[in-house]
């Protein structure tokens, strides 16, 4: 794959921009595609092709997944960024989609070492003969970021270096900003934008794949994994050489071993991986629900066997915070989905989204139980991961919008799932995911030093504040003067309402009186006539007329303001 928006080293012009996803709107655009926004729940069961004779005919939507795929990584790393993203959000995209886009691959064509050298050498300030012992021209991979070649320091140490294109960040930066045009232009403008908040899902992504352009940032993320993983003997993060690292050069640890994607069953035989799997899954859901750091794409390809029998974690790029309101939101739903709580989980749920204008509580809570109760019946087989992303479908199509972070999780939750598997097959994630959430319930109840200070201020400041308040209090109630607000309605906005109400029925009683009386005066014989009506009775008509005209003017053109209006509210909540 060629790096698909660059001519050359340059980055294409806005026009070309919106041109190719005018090309992607007009090939993919179609009911499949927009099906798990909750439009249509019978389009999969429409597209399925039914069986043959012979060999089964492929999905028809799967085929067009997996053709949108291909548009998108032919576009460049913009996109195969936002389709990474995009495969966490099942609340957005089919199942087929966010399948597809969840093996979305970023393989390019390397660019040359004359380039790497400058970039190195510019980067770190000096030459690469000085800053490492050695340094393989020929990379060991090429993404549409950057590319990763094996190198050593001067004193021996083994480590590859991840160099980042020349390009990118101009290519990036021209790619964001027409995407965010074109999502503020959607939330405006179009339902499915008001309803989802495009602009917010880009503003998102644009903070995520500018983290991901630092590689600062990952450097730190290594050091801080390292850090929360020390306690895993059978875990292993590379650590980055500090000195050789800038915003577009990562050098780190080089580590020895295959993937676990490459490796077949008979390498399974010979190695006990319960441990390894136990520990794997114990780490990930304390960081995410104790720690509060969410690594987005913990799937079997960044996972890889040592050589002494550990297990390497890899591509730490993309990482999340979790705010600790949001942990303890996602530990007691995953407590609901364990114990078969329905009632529970929608509860959950319900405080943690956003309600739209039409979320129907009642229909949200009946899917949600009969969700969760179906994935109890799974037994061992339950798989959180996949739960978690079915309730953020389902929050969508009520009308519930769901954090971001959530379906990260559940995304996550289901690649971790899915790695465990494949490492051991007899492993149960349900019994490891309600052991450990216990253990993580229970260690999230205790105080920190920190937390004791800061009740202890809090106190202080209160103790300090409440005589002052109650003798306010106090006086009040002694001079008359107390008074409780209860902010229930919008007087101001009811009364301008009934205002309008009133104003409307008095102008249609008006135009009603003239018209009856001028029909009346259409019986008087006397006085001037026009056309053969009396003058009277056809001046009353006319303005009869004229103002009926003019209510209808004014109602349809106050009513369409309002509905603006309260679209806007409903778009910036």
């Amino acid at each position: 794959m060629t790096l698909g928006t660059t001519t050359g080293d340059k980055p294409d012009s806005a026009t070309r921009r919106y041109a190719r996803l005018a090309r992607l709107a007009y090939r993919h655009g179609r009911s499949d595609l927009v099906q798990g926004l909750g439009l249509d729940e019978f389009a999969v069961d429409d597209d399925e092709a039914a069986p043959g004779a012979g060999d089964p005919v492929p999905d028809e939507v799967g085929r067009r997944a997996e053709a949108f795929v291909r548009d998108l990584e032919a576009m460049g790393p913009t996109y195969v960024k936002l389709g990474q993203l995009l495969s966490t959000r099942s609340d957005l995209l089919p199942a087929a989609y966010t399948q597809a886009l969840a093996r979305l691959q970023d393989d390019v064509e390397p660019f040359g070492f004359d380039r790497v050298r400058e970039i190195v050498e510019h980067q770190l300030g000096g030459r690469i003969e000085d800053l490492y012992g050695s340094f393989e021209e020929e990379p060991l991979a090429a993404a549409s970021l950057g590319q990763v070649h094996a190198a050593t320091l001067r004193n021996g140490r083994r480590v590859v270096v991840k160099v980042q294109r020349p390009e990118a960040r101009e290519v990036v930066r021209g790619d964001m900003q027409t995407l965010t045009r074109l999502a503020h232009l959607a939330d405006k403008r179009t339902d499915l934008g008001r309803r989802y908040g495009f602009e917010g899902l880009v503003t998102e992504f644009r903070k995520t794949l500018a983290g991901e352009l630092d590689y600062r940032r990952e450097a730190r993320n290594l050091v801080r994994f390292g850090e929360l993983t020390a306690g895993y003997d059978l875990l292993v993060v590379p650590q980055p050489v500090p000195t050789h690292c800038s915003g577009r050069v990562l050098t780190m640890d080089r580590i020895d071993g295959r993937k676990v994607t490459d490796l077949g069953k008979l390498a399974w035989v010979e190695l006990d991986a319960r441990p390894i799997v136990e520990q794997l899954f114990a780490c990930y859901l304390s960081l995410m629900l104790g720690e509060g750091v969410l690594h987005a794409d913990p799937h079997p390809g960044n996972l890889l066997l040592t050589d002494d029998g550990r297990l390497a974690l890899l591509d730490l790029g993309m990482v999340s915070t979790v705010s600790p309101r949001l942990q303890e939101k996602v530990v007691r739903l995953l407590l609901a989905i364990t114990d078969g709580d329905g009632e529970e989980a929608a509860t959950v749920l319900a405080e943690l989204g956003h309600p739209l204008a039409d979320y129907d509580a009642g229909a949200f809570r009946h899917d949600v139980s009969h969700l969760v109760s179906e994935a109890v019946n799974a037994g061992p087989e339950l798989q959180a991961g996949s739960v978690l992303v079915e309730l953020s479908r389902v929050s969508g199509m009520h009308g519930l919008r769901p954090p971001a972070e959530m379906s990260m999780i559940g995304k996550a939750l289901l690649n971790l799932d899915t790695a465990t598997l494949r490492l051991d097959p007899d492993f149960s994630p349900a019994e490891a995911l309600r052991d450990n959430v216990s253990s993580i319930l229970a260690s999230g109840m205790k105080v920190s030093a920190g937390g004791i200070m800061a009740s202890a201020i809090e106190a202080k400041e209160f103790a300090k504040l409440l005589p002052k308040r109650a003798n306010r209090i106090l006086d009040n109630l002694a001079d008359g003067e107390f008074v409780i607000r209860v902010d229930a309605i919008d007087e101001e906005q009811l009364h301008t309402v009934l205002q309008r109400v009133a104003n409307r029925l008095t102008l249609g009683l008006v135009i009603a009186a003239m018209l009856v009386g001028a029909a009346l005066m259409m019986r008087v014989d006397e006085g001037p006539r026009l056309f053969g009506v009396p003058a009277v009775a056809l001046t009353f008509f006319t303005l009869a007329v004229l103002a009926g005209v003019a209510l209808t003017l004014w109602i349809v053109s106050t009513d369409r303001k309002v509905a603006t209006r309260s679209r806007s509210r409903v778009g910036n909540t």
